[in-house]
């Protein structure tokens, strides 16, 4: 962390627990057949990549989904099996922030949606009494928001130049391989964090020789 000023955290996978299986398995029993090979296509598809940059709305989104589920599935319905993936948010990741806030500029990079969003700050008001994410950072940046995403340069160009970010200040952490390599190709540091390694793990005090 020697000349490290920055930090820009990914969300999901690092702060957020995550499962993408179980919204796999909410939709199967909502009678989606292929959801699996479905998910790999949005992953490559202009309507997931819409959603995520803002350019394909809510309500489009749920509309081709609507196609893909059974005759008397709701909107409701598929909104709750989009969300399951959702898990929690460990009250140590949440402390760890507050605490590396007092000594670094700290910021969020996530690659969401606008469901997405709005389900984990209701997930961390119930749960932490906490109404935003963004309380806990300099400032938040989510995807569909910015009109970018990981691991297009713009996304993390935007996060440096509008705050006065030197990427060799500015440590970047995500789960994700090629969100990393598009974050050393901007020239920021980097930690790629792979399970079972948390950020606490990271961050942990160095044990006494």
């Amino acid at each position: 962390m020697q000349g490290i000023k920055n930090i820009i955290f990914d969300l999901g996978g690092v702060i957020l627990n995550i499962n993408y299986q179980l919204t796999g398995e909410a939709f199967t029993q909502l009678g989606v057949k292929n959801f699996n090979e479905l998910y790999s296509q949005f992953h490559g598809s202009s309507l997931f990549n819409g959603l995520e940059t803002g350019h394909v709305s809510v309500e489009e989104f749920l509309a081709q989904m609507q196609q893909h589920v059974p005759e008397g599935v709701t909107h409701e319905q598929i909104i709750a099996a989009w969300n399951a993936m959702l898990l929690d948010f460990p009250l140590q990741r949440l402390q760890l922030l507050q605490q590396l806030r007092q000594h670094y500029n700290l910021y969020l990079l996530s690659n969401t949606n606008a469901i997405h969003l709005e389900a984990f700050n209701r997930l961390l008001q119930e749960s932490r009494g906490i109404p935003s994410l963004g309380s806990f950072f300099d400032k938040a940046y989510y995807s569909h928001l910015m009109g970018h995403r990981k691991p297009d340069k713009e996304s993390y160009l935007m996060v440096m130049e509008e705050n006065g970010l030197l990427p060799e200040e500015t440590l970047f952490i995500d789960d994700t391989l090629p969100n990393i390599e598009g974050a050393k190709a901007v020239g920021l540091q980097t930690i790629h964090l792979q399970a079972p390694r948390t950020i606490m793990d990271i961050f942990q005090p160095q044990k006494a020789l």
